[in-house]
This record gives structure tokens, sequence and C-alpha cells, in this order.
């Protein structure tokens, strides 16, 4: 697990003036990596660092040739149009191009002169996917959501045994990933109503979003090689936001006995940023089950993991409906939750995943699962919200939902907050539920 050094001395202040308002997503103690390019243009997309409202074009940086030469290996890689290469160099190399990044924006730096030449205003910019995901993991960590959907469908035994015993989680799919912005047409499948004899295909009635984050993988472990939780974090690139859009009355015909397919393969939105586990380092908390549940087994514990093993990152999900569009509405708050929450840290998703020999590869992502917390207004989908529907929930302008219309845009926007230290945030993951094609 990342330890403190000089980049996230909350003292620190760039050059980059938007950076130190204490406002920012982005101040110089957080630099998260992302793909752009500007918008309305032919260029290529390459990789950029966030700084204040501005990006650090990392191209224009690597051909600057300001960067030393340990430090240029990597700003080459994280320069190309997908970080793969830059995360497969591992955990040295990412930490020696962010200190070498942190020191070249800091109000003073004998660089600004050059580096002034290498940015974009964010708003001017367009992103690509970070990476490419080869690999998708949807895991079922916050014990809180598991346990207000076992109860809509098994009152009285909401929470299957093995749940407080294995991280729990199921391979999806990698294509219909994109990024914020992203818009995907109302999925359509195989229904079938409680009363109907057989049944039927069509578009989704009953969408929904899934409140998560992102965990990108790194470095790489062979074939037959587990990844210990002592080193788990090692191969952990960073966090982002995630929504994992789900069509609940799909899911419901066809979850038994395999799991999610179609409900849930048509689209996943995340957030450009990613935001490295060296940034999040402020922000690590304790981490433990209740003392009444079963304590972990050997190779999910650690006393790194107990000390440190969560993050304390703040979430909202948000609704901003077409209605709230036409009459320039901002968007409101559905639910807020943490991500301290889970009842399974990053190391164990990650020690779980390859006990068995499943080899890693840069680029793949985990999700977390939906991250609801203990009370009622931290249910991070609209099936808890609403109680399958049955409560549908009320809206400043009088709408109300019960499930997700045609035309609702969800945002998922996330920081971290602690006494001591600079506020650091993802940016943010917005999706838009387009009318079904049929």
């Amino acid at each position: 697990m990342s330890n403190l050094n000089e980049t996230h001395d909350p003292s620190l202040s760039s050059w980059v003036s938007s950076a130190n308002n204490g406002q920012s997503d982005f101040p110089i103690q957080n630099l998260p990596f992302a793909s752009f390019r500007r918008k309305n243009s032919d260029e290529s997309f390459r990789g950029g660092v966030a700084i204040g409202d501005q990006i650090v074009d990392l191209k224009a940086a690597a051909e600057s040739g300001i960067f030393s030469s340990q430090a240029q290996a990597e700003i080459e890689a994280a320069a190309k149009e997908k970080l793969n290469d830059f995360m497969a160099m591992g955990q040295e190399s990412w930490s020696r191009l962010r200190a070498a990044l942190s020191a070249a924006l800091r109000t003073g730096s004998a660089m600004e002169a050059t580096l002034k030449s290498c940015l974009v205003d964010q708003s001017e910019a367009e992103y690509g996917m970070p990476c490419v995901v080869g690999d998708y993991t949807d895991f079922y960590a916050s014990i809180h959501h598991a346990t207000n959907i076992g109860a809509l469908f098994r009152p009285d035994n909401p929470l299957l045994p093995n749940y407080k015993w294995i991280p729990i989680g199921y391979h999806g799919r990698s294509s219909s990933i994109d990024v914020s912005g992203q818009s995907f047409p109302r999925p359509v499948g195989q229904t079938k109503a409680p009363d109907a004899a057989e049944p039927s295909v069509g578009p989704c009635k009953r969408m929904d979003f899934e409140l998560e984050m992102g965990i990108f993988i790194g470095s790489a472990n062979d074939l037959g090689e587990p990844v210990t939780i002592e080193n788990a974090e090692d191969h952990i690139f960073g966090m982002c936001l995630f929504n994992d859009w789900s069509a609940r009355d799909i899911q419901a015909w066809e979850y038994q006995p395999l799991g999610p397919f179609l409900a849930k393969n048509f689209a996943s939105t995340i957030s450009p940023w990613i935001v490295t586990t060296e940034a999040l380092a402020p922000f690590r908390a304790s981490y433990s089950h209740p003392a009444e549940d079963p304590q972990p087994l050997p190779y999910l514990e650690s006393d790194a993991n107990n000390s440190s093993g969560g993050v304390d990152v703040e979430l909202d999900v948000l609704i901003q409906t077409e209605k709230m569009r036409a009459a320039g509405e901002e968007a409101v708050s559905l639910a807020t939750s943490n991500f301290k929450y889970s009842y399974w840290t990053m190391a164990q998703m990650v020690a779980h995943h390859t006990v068995n020999g499943c080899n890693m590869q840069p680029g793949d992502l985990l999700g977390t699962g939906t991250l609801s917390g203990p009370s009622a207004e931290q249910a991070c989908a609209m099936i808890e919200l609403t109680t399958a529907g049955k409560n549908p929930v009320s809206l400043p302008n009088g709408e109300q939902r019960a499930f997700l219309e045609d035309g609702d845009c969800i945002i998922i926007r996330g920081f971290c907050a602690r006494d001591g230290h600079v506020r650091i945030g993802f940016g943010e993951a917005a999706g838009t539920v387009l009318p079904a094609k049929v």
C-alpha cells in the first residue's frame, strides 16, 4: 500500500492557479490519468494528466525534452493513446512519473514556461477509454446492497451463507464499457410477468443504475501464480467511478441458475480519470468484519489490509431527467454513500480473483458492485430506493421515478476529503438512457 511522500504535502500549490482553490477535483496532490483529444478535431487520442481545469498533454510534454532520462520512458508510455503500456510498467514507474509531474507543476518550477504550452483546457477536451479493458469482473462487495436485494426476493433469508466468506463476483463483458457522456438505447430482452404463461421479448421496463467504483489492474501476474494479499495493491494502478447499468426485469427472468447476462452487458459508464492508488494514500481507512461475523480466511487477511485496506471516498449519484434539462434545472441527488462501507477491500478482491491462478492483465477492470451504505438514503440503486418500484422517488420538479425513464441522465461523483489533507476528486461518470431500438 502506498505510503505518504512529498507529493501528498498539503502545502503544495501549482502554477496552474485553478488547482489551488480547494474546490477542484484535481489539485496537484491528485494528478489522475486519462486519454483525451481536443473536441471536434481529427487529433489522435493521447494520455493526459488533470491539473485544476487543465490537462497536461503528455505527448507534448514528452516531446519537450524537459524530463529526466528516468521519467522520460514513463512519460512516453503514458503519452500513448491507451495507458496499458504505462500501467504494465509497475508501481515504481507510476510513482516516478507522478513525482516528476508534481515537481514540474509546483509553484516556482523552472519547467513552468515549457509546460504551459502543453496545457489543454478541460472544457475543450473529449475523452476516450483510458485503456484497453481486456477483461471485466463485477464484484458484489456491499453487504448492505446484498442484504437489501436479498430481502426483496428472500425475506426470510436475505443473505446467502457464502457472502461473509467469499468475495462474490462474476465475469462480465468489456466491449460496452465507455466513458462519461455515454448514451445507449434501452436494452431489449426476454421478460416474464408472474401471471404470464410464457415470456415475451421487448424493451426493459425496469431500467436501473448501480453506483460502483472501478479498480484498474496495472502490472500483471503470470498464469498459475496467485497474487498474495500482501502484494495485491502493487498490481492496482488506480480507481475510477463506475455505473453498471442494470435491466432488472430481464435479470429476474434470466439470472437463475447462472447469473447476469443480457441484464448487464449492454452498457457500463466510467469516469475518464483514473486516480492512482498513490494519490489515495492520505485517505486510507481501517478495515474489519464485525466480530460476530466469520473472519477472513488467511489468504484474505493481512495486518496492512486491516490497518488501511479501506478507502474513504464520498460518493453521490444524481439524476437529471429530460424535463429537467429542458427547463435548465440542475441534476438532483438520489443517494450518497462511501466506498469504506465495502465488505471486501481492493486487495481482497485481487487476492481472491487470482487465488486459483487466474492471470490478470494491465487494463483489466474490477467493479466493486453497488456500494450502498447502512442507511436508507445510502441505497445506491433504484431497486433499493423504491423497494422494487413499490415506493417511487419524488423529484423536486414533481416527477416521480420507480425506475429510470428514457432521457434520464445519471451522474456519479466522488471525492476524498480529510482534515489536514487537500480534497481530491474523481470527476464524474454521466450516462443517458435513450429509447429502445425496436
